[in-house]
């Protein structure tokens, strides 16, 4: 049997595996950093060893091994012990509805001194902190390296750099620039890592075994390449701090608060906080010295705090052709001069927030919703919250929703243009022979993207890197200019400075895709009973910096709300985040984005229930596969409200208790066997730890006790993870509880 630890207050559930202590002897030098060793040899060490992670007094972190007793009884006293895995438990007190009891709000439980913010983005990332003693002060990540000409970025790219033995080299420009000095033969034995974070969101089957596939095709799991960049800014991060703190912060005196986007689903966010362990931001034994920040609700929790000189009002600037109504300057004039002023302020690197709320929401009523509209490199996430006063806490209004809308949409249909004039095989075999160039080429479409806008009247010209233009007429016989002029793309031109020149057009045909899914979402949205009415749309995130967006949201909603953009917009996220970790319960009720739930037993009741779910054990009649909801998809459920259950074990010295659960996009299920239902994850209680077994094994032959022993367990969902605890009611001991979904 594994062996666990009991550590103290630890109130997440969430499975993880063990890590293994770092020693400080260096083994890789970087320009950027001396790690003490790779994520791989980590990950290799806790296979072998087999160590049990670190658990609280009400969570268990236990790590299944072959042969562990899976079933388990919650059938009222005399009910059978099913025969399928999937109707292995019912409720000890069953009922058709969730069972719910407010708590008070959770507080902190222990003194931070100051919160650590990490924006994990798809194209950019950064960090962002305030000290507790000092809340309404922002300090911003120190620039440590050069960015690229023409583009305006406070973050980093998110790209990461690992040696052929697959050891970190370096991350954001460093790793880009080394992957680009290395000769093109050498190249393709390293691994470099370029907008990784989409492969989370599209991965169904997300588990600590996916593997993410660098540009020259060699593959090394996820797992390690997050760890790996969030080591990198941990590094910094903790420097950075220590330089501006008085005194000597202890690790256990940070809180970190890692950003995801809302769309995530919990495999997605648990496999965040495994990579934050195997980092070494915290240890398993203090989970919540970390917190999952959503970027739209961070996004959402700044903006509350803002002033009307720190935003732009489109709705107050009607545009015609292209310019304001008095001609007097261009559409995104007012904009860009906001952006110039954040430039220059960057030096002092910290920015100032409300004590309060700012003066933008007195404009609002007791009642009044409003939509904010996360449009980052990767995804697009809308959030609908309410301003709850005077205390200035949130509501969220409707599920988050959302969708793969993001910049890099532009970038993949800039690549499907390049695919069309010059042949797909070409494109790939030139990705995979060419890394580094085609690179470059992503870097110089990326910052002509930046200047497109909406009435702009002369081409963009984008450089084709020498070995493109080599490579194609050795491949193809023929030059870049022929494949062009056969394209028949008239809005494409060759010059013959080696540069390709988009036009207006051409620019509007690769924006116009990703920005129509972006409209038609948020009108989507705007059309559900709870979002009507909305009185602002904040557009926040990178791609909200973009002309050609604001002009689309403005044109295409306008008249329905005011639209909102901070000046400091592709901060906004990282901002909120810092504020969320100083108080993680300004978000007050959230929505559920799935019904969860486990399968049990009823009755078999004929004519209601189907003859093929008919279980008949000991002369009784049972029903297999019922669905016993905990909540529902789009429930508004309150910070601290849980639900309850009570489960019994089946039989006498049974050790564990494992229950699958279940989830479905919607409400109207009634069997885990109906299409859409799913099994997601599983919660673990252990009796052997817990005293239960010993306390069960002492009972008389005659079994009443036995059949008496009730675990109960409490799990929350209002919160941006879901939490488990368990007690033994009958000894009023806490039963160490897991609750995991990667292992799936």
């Amino acid at each position: 049997m594994p062996v666990g630890l009991k550590c103290p207050g630890n109130q997440y559930g969430i499975f993880q595996k063990s890590l293994i202590s770092l020693n400080r002897s260096s083994t890789i030098k970087s320009p950027e950093l001396v790690f003490s060793c790779t994520i791989h040899e980590q990950l290799t060490k806790l296979k072998t060893s087999r160590i049990s992670s670190f658990i609280s007094n009400s969570f268990s972190f236990i790590l299944s091994s072959s042969g562990e007793d899976r079933s388990a009884s919650t059938s009222p006293s005399g009910s059978p012990s099913p025969s399928r895995n999937e109707c292995s438990i019912t409720p000890l007190t069953p009922s058709p509805s969730p069972v719910r009891s407010q708590q008070t709000q959770p507080c902190v439980a222990r003194p931070f001194s100051v919160v650590v913010a990490i924006d994990f983005g798809t194209t950019s990332s950064g960090y962002a902190f305030s000290f507790t003693k000092d809340p309404e002060t922002i300090h911003m990540m120190r620039r440590w390296e050069d960015g690229d000409p023409g583009v305006t970025n406070q973050k980093s790219p998110t790209c990461l750099l690992l040696t052929p033995d697959l050891r970190f080299h370096s991350f954001g420009f460093a790793a880009r620039d080394s992957y680009h000095d290395l000769d093109p033969e050498e190249a393709r034995h390293w691994l470099y890592f370029d907008k990784f974070k989409m492969k989370i969101h599209s991965t169904s089957d997300l588990t600590m075994e996916t593997e993410l596939e660098s540009v020259s095709g060699r593959r090394v799991r996820a797992i390690e390449v997050f760890a790996y960049a969030l080591r990198f800014f941990r590094e910094h991060a903790l420097k950075e701090v220590k330089d501006q703190s008085s005194s000597m912060l202890e690790g256990n005196e940070v809180r970190w608060v890692i950003t995801v986007p809302a769309v995530w689903r919990q495999p997605a966010k648990q496999f965040m906080r495994e990579a934050a362990y195997l980092a070494g931001l915290v240890t398993p034994d203090s989970p919540e010295q970390l917190l999952i920040a959503l970027e739209p609700e961070a996004a959402s929790i700044y903006c509350r705090k803002l002033r009307l000189y720190q935003v732009i009002d489109l709705s107050q600037r009607p545009v015609i052709n292209g310019l304001d109504v008095d001609g007097s300057r261009p559409f995104d004039s007012s904009f860009r001069q906001a952006r110039e002023q954040l430039r220059r302020a960057r030096h002092s690197r910290t920015f100032l927030v409300e004590s309060g709320t700012g003066e933008l929401w007195s404009e609002m009523q007791t009642g009044d919703r409003y939509i904010v509209a996360d449009c980052g490199g990767g995804t697009v996430d809308l959030t609908v919250h309410q301003i709850e006063q005077p205390q200035g806490t949130l509501k969220e209004l409707y599920k988050v929703s959302g969708g793969p809308y993001g910049a890099v949409g532009v970038d993949l249909a800039f690549e499907a243009m390049l695919c069309q004039i010059f042949g797909a095989d070409f494109i790939e075999s030139f990705k995979a022979k060419r890394p580094a160039a085609w690179v470059d080429l992503t870097i110089a479409f990326e910052a002509r993207k930046r200047t497109a806008a909406p009435g702009r009247a002369n081409s963009l010209n984008i450089s084709l890197p020498f070995s493109f233009i080599d490579f194609y007429k050795r491949d193809r016989g023929q030059s870049v200019e022929t494949a062009l002029r056969k394209s028949k793309m008239n809005f494409i031109k060759w010059s013959s400075q080696g540069m390709l020149r988009l036009s207006a057009e051409a620019m509007n045909e690769l924006f116009q895709p990703t920005i129509n899914n972006i409209i038609k979402h948020v009108e989507n949205l705007m059309q559900k009973e709870e979002v009507k009415d909305v009185r602002f749309l904040f557009l926040v995130g990178g791609f909200a910096e973009s002309p050609m967006l604001q002009r689309a949201a403005q044109n295409a909603l306008g008249s329905n709300c005011r639209i909102i953009i901070p000046h400091d917009v592709g901060l906004t996220i990282l901002k909120g985040a810092v504020l969320f970790g100083l108080d993680p319960t300004v978000v007050r009720v959230r929505r559920c984005p799935l019904t969860y739930g486990v399968g049990v037993l009823n009755r078999f009741v004929e004519g209601r229930h189907p003859r093929d779910k008919l279980l008949i054990k000991d002369g009784r009649e049972w029903c297999t596969d019922i669905l016993d909801h905990f909540v529902s998809v789009d429930q508004s459920v309150a910070l601290g409200e849980v639900v309850r259950r009570s489960y019994t074990p089946a039989r006498m010295g049974q050790r564990k208790i494992i229950i699958n659960i279940y989830c479905s996009d919607t409400d109207d299920i009634t069997y885990i066997t109906d299409p859409g239902v799913r099994k997601c994850g599983a919660i673990t209680l252990d009796l052997l730890e817990s005293g239960a077994v010993a306390a069960s094994a002492g009972d008389n032959d005659k079994g009443p006790a036995f059949e008496r022993r009730e675990i109960r367990t409490t799990m929350q969902f209002g919160d941006t993870e879901i939490k488990v605890t368990a007690v033994d009611v009958a000894t009023g001991r806490l039963v160490w509880a897991s609750i995991d979904f990667l292992s799936n």
